[in-house]
């Protein structure tokens, strides 16, 4: 899965767009970043900027945006109604996907890192990345504000992580760290009545409700039913409705369905009806993938459909498209940031023109990965033929099993069609680089020789999956509906047609590589694989065979 970080700087700038975009301009510069959110308070005097994209060029983007900041804001002339210490206020690292908590605490150690080294601001690690439990809390470090700390930094209790003990007047001291994801989500009501919103919010947010104990007359606190979930009322006249808003601190601990289904619930119990929900900003895939399994396994259903169906399920579930279009290539971060392929966007009829024009990509490689997705995809496709059937009853989670791994390779090979041609245009790209001076060649050597190991690797890293695919296709073909018997043993044939066809691949660019041990060990890897595929898609055959009466 690719590593997706969400980074959240504050600036404590919000009524200057000039500045405030001299800020944000320096995350535009950094490819493969997206700016997600600008949102500045005039109150506040305060810029909540959202970016996300993959770990390295997320960390570069931020050091580049608090450096500006340091620039163009004088924290001695700043004044605002919300609480400061700097001209970066405070910058945490949220995981997204393909990336754990544990890392984007290292993302915020590199990023404090160089921060406190190279622009002399003092910086405090909290929340998660927090070295210290006192600083685990962004109101500790904060308290006092800007003005008291000068006179913090004198004491040895107040040391930063990062950076000397000494006061920037100009750009005060930033906080970096790295906190979960927290989805701001509001469920509708059919009434306007806002105390009954009131009382379903103080019935499932975590901190609960006041009761007077009948008695003993003494008021008592009954928690909600929520872990991590912060929730009142309010009425929105936009709407003409009476809404349940809460903030969802932690969606693994607490998914998105769970906060609708104990609304549905408590809603029931005053009378009025759930009819839909709103999610404010963007959500993370894997929030809707989990509201959508969860939909589909109570109904009994096979969760080995497409993630584009299961995403479908969840937003038709939650009522997302209530009050306005939930547009899910713009309000899911994974496909806000996702490009897509050049050949997997392409019609058949594109895809088939392209590859018989004169052009030497795609070539065999990204056919040998299309050749994978269709594999997996049949597999699949007999899994959820099957996993229904009373007849097939007792290989049921299997074929769940199969249908859900087909998927994933499906979605693996799918983006290893345009990874394989994007490779061999980065060798095409060394050879373009000058080579008059030795320096020259040296460095266009270098970068023929890594752009030509990453045209090994990708399909090589095919190869390793096709050995799944043709395991899942066995499996099918053994156990499945049989039906559909021909449609497993096809899967099984594209299968080693995929696998035979990146070890071509993987051979051939193996010849231009100098490094011997590189070449040696994926070499004697490759060999290895294609013949475990080999083996195991002749079993798939002679399954259809014997069937065949052949």
């Amino acid at each position: 899965m690719k590593q997706i970080v969400e980074c959240v700087p504050n600036f404590s700038e919000g009524r200057d767009m000039v500045i405030v975009e001299k800020i944000t301009d320096e995350i535009k510069k950094i490819d493969g970043v997206e700016l997600l959110d600008v949102d500045p308070g005039k109150d506040t005097n305060r810029t909540v900027v959202t970016m996300a994209g993959e770990p390295d060029v997320v960390v570069e983007a931020a050091f580049q945006a608090i450096k500006k900041a340091g620039e163009v804001i004088d924290m001695s002339k700043h004044s605002g109604a919300h609480a400061r210490m700097g001209a970066t206020d405070v910058c945490p690292f949220v995981p997204v996907s393909g990336i754990t908590m544990a890392e984007c605490v290292e993302l915020a150690k590199k990023l404090g890192k160089r921060v406190g080294e190279e622009l002399n601001i003092p910086v405090y690690l909290y929340a998660e990345a927090a070295q210290q439990e006192s600083r685990r809390r962004l109101p500790d470090i904060r308290e006092g504000e800007y003005e008291a700390m000068a006179e913090k930094l004198k004491n040895d209790s107040f040391k930063p992580d990062y950076g000397k003990a000494e006061f920037n007047s100009k750009s005060g001291v930033t906080a970096i760290g790295a906190r979960g994801f927290l989805i701001a989500y509001n469920v509708n009501l059919n009434t306007k009545d806002t105390k009954i919103a009131n009382k379903i919010a103080k019935r499932v947010r975590e901190k609960g409700r006041i009761v007077k104990n009948k008695e003993t007359g003494i008021k008592e606190t009954i928690p909600g039913s929520l872990k991590g979930v912060q929730g009142m009322g309010w009425y929105i006249d936009e709407y003409n409705m009476a809404q349940i808003t809460v903030n969802i601190l932690d969606f693994k601990t607490t998914p998105i369905y769970r906060v609708f289904e104990e609304c549905e619930k408590y809603a029931n119990e005053f009378g009025v009806r759930v009819t839909g929900s709103e999610l404010v900003g963007l959500v993370p895939l894997e929030a809707m993938l989990d509201t959508g399994i969860h939909v589909i396994t109570k109904q009994g259903g096979s969760i080995g459909v497409s993630e584009e169906e299961i995403v479908r399920i969840a937003v038709q579930t939650l009522g997302l498209n209530e009050i306005s279009e939930f547009n899910t290539s713009e309000r899911i971060i994974e496909y806000k940031l996702r490009t897509p392929g050049n050949l997997v966007s392409m019609t058949l009829d594109e895809f088939s023109n392209e590859l018989a024009s004169d052009s030497p990509a795609p070539g065999g490689g990204s056919v040998a990965a299309l050749n994978g997705s269709l594999s997996a995809s049949l597999s699949a496709m007999v899994g959820n033929l099957t996993y229904s059937k009373k007849k097939y009853k007792e290989v049921k989670q299997e074929m769940i099993d199969a249908s859900v791994k087909g998927q994933q390779l499906k979605m693996f090979f799918l983006d290893a069609i345009d990874k394989d041609t994007d490779a061999f245009n980065k060798i095409m790209d060394g050879f373009a680089l000058p080579k008059k001076s030795a320096e020259e060649k040296t460095i266009r050597d270098k970068a023929i020789l890594e752009a030509t190991k990453e045209a090994t690797l990708v399909p090589f890293s095919v190869l390793e999956k096709t050995k799944d695919a043709a395991e899942i296709a066995l499996i099918t073909t053994e156990k499945g509906n049989q039906n559909s018997l021909s449609d497993a043993g096809v899967a099984g044939l594209t299968a080693q047609s995929a696998a035979e066809g990146a070890f071509y691949n993987v051979m051939i660019n193996l010849e231009d590589i100098t490094d011997e041990e590189f070449k040696d060990k994926i070499k004697n890897e490759a060999i290895k694989i294609n013949n475990e595929v080999k083996e195991i898609t002749e079993k798939t055959r002679q399954i259809l065979y014997k069937r065949f009466g052949l």
